[in-house]
């Protein structure tokens, strides 16, 4: 039960997270790197994405699927913005260019503009609903405050009860950042508790460049300059010890339960198939990221002018997303990929992660190295000995939560080792 917003794609095909507001959010996050591409289109009064535009988006985007069921991604900014009615506009041009397919509709929000109209609307039409929570409430007001610098965790809680009493669908994203990291047990309880059954932990960092950009920007994409990790980035080792740590809860006491995306795509990875979340893919390119007025760039960790492809309202979106450039750019991330890296026992599962985060260098000193690398390193081979186990389950078709077994009797035998040595 995922949601676009973290780069879920399908073998072979494209997927748009559309951001109907931009980047224009009633909340002023500390960590986000979106807010600021509103430097991209100065003087900007409207930033709701115009009807030709979502008109335009809707028919082609249907047009490119040819799978039975296509799934809409709304995102921003805070797409709650543009009201309810915005959104129902959005349900009759789905139906008008369906031609008999299923559409599907998840929408990530930050909770604070949610009430009860909103989850009546979100249940009558189904949509999937994804909650930014970054754990309990010292934890989550640490950076996700409103424009007045107010804490929103009051808020995001009430939005929470509220799509539970309509009975909605949700999952929650929560920013692993150099508050939370340090955490891990807390963060996951606190989720549990909140009725959380999909859980999603995405790492942030980002880079501060010394001087701002022609374009006014100061995050960096994955371009070698000169540039500082931010104070609120995730420390690699400590990233490392918080996915541990939940995973150790998850795989003794919750595998069925609760899940957790990255646990899910791991178990993937260990069957060699095609990883659901693309920054473990070989390659990447087929989560594009589209703009309020029509411009489509490579992904939403690339809306930068040179990662621009054009417009859906010059060109279609199916060609934009073939082009040269897009396919060059998805084979980046293999072609640049570190031997340090090629050589490494769990390349399979990581790939090398986010293009992004690869702006270290190697112990040799060669570049492309992932900042994450020592995190990612640690967790697969925490993991290697339930995944294998999981993996056989499934094989011989048996239910891999018999893995909770497993974790217990592998800790009895160690206690009795202990006691014997």
């Amino acid at each position: 039960m995922g949601i676009l917003n973290e780069h879920a794609t399908g073998a072979g095909l494209f997927q748009v997270m559309a951001k109907p507001t931009g980047p224009l959010c009633n909340l002023d996050c500390t960590y986000c790197f979106y807010l600021e591409k509103e430097k991209l289109y100065p003087g900007t009064k409207n930033w709701a994405m115009r009807e030709d535009v979502l008109e335009t988006y809707i028919r082609q985007y249907i047009e490119s699927q040819p799978q039975r069921i296509v799934s809409f991604a709304w995102q921003g900014g805070e797409p709650t913005l543009l009201g309810i009615a915005w959104f129902e506009k959005v349900l009759r041009l789905q139906q008008k260019y369906a031609q008999g397919k299923r559409v599907e509709n998840a929408l990530q929000t930050n909770g604070v503009t949610l009430d009860a109209a909103w989850a009546e609307f979100f249940a009558t039409n189904d949509f999937l609903i994804g909650i930014s929570i970054d754990g309990p409430r010292e934890l989550h007001d640490a950076y996700r405050v409103d424009k007045g610098h107010q804490p929103t965790f009051d808020r995001v809680l009430r939005g929470i009860e509220l799509l539970q009493a309509a009975g909605v669908q949700f999952n929650t994203l929560t920013v692993v950042n150099r508050k939370n990291s340090y955490h891990p047990l807390e963060v996951y309880q606190f989720l549990k508790q909140i009725g959380s059954g999909f859980m999603q932990f995405i790492p942030v960092v980002e880079r501060r460049a010394a001087q701002p950009s022609p374009d006014g920007l100061v995050l960096l994409g994955q371009e070698s300059t000169v540039a500082q990790v931010t104070d609120w980035s995730v420390e690699p080792e400590i990233f490392g010890d918080f996915l541990c740590a939940i995973f150790d809860e998850w795989v003794r006491n919750d595998v069925a339960n609760f899940f957790v995306q990255l646990f899910d795509v791991t178990l993937e990875l260990w069957l060699g198939m095609q990883p659901s979340l693309c920054v473990f893919s070989e390659t990447c390119g087929n989560a594009l990221a589209l703009e309020h007025q029509g411009d489509l760039y490579s992904c939403d960790h690339y809306v930068y002018p040179e990662n621009k492809l054009g417009n859906i309202m010059e060109s279609g979106i199916a060609s934009l997303a073939g082009m040269q450039q897009q396919m060059a750019f998805g084979r980046a991330k293999s072609d640049s990929l570190p031997a340090f890296c090629r050589n490494c026992d769990v390349r399979f599962a990581c790939n090398g992660e986010c293009p992004k985060h690869r702006f270290m260098t190697t112990a040799d000193g060669e570049p492309g190295l992932n900042y994450l690398c020592p995190a990612y390193k640690h967790f697969f081979h925490h993991v290697a000995p339930y995944m294998e186990f999981m993996g056989r389950e499934l094989l011989n078709r048996r239910s891999p939560a018999k893995v909770m077994e497993y974790a217990h009797w592998a800790d009895d035998q160690l206690r009795r080792g202990s006691e014997v040595s």
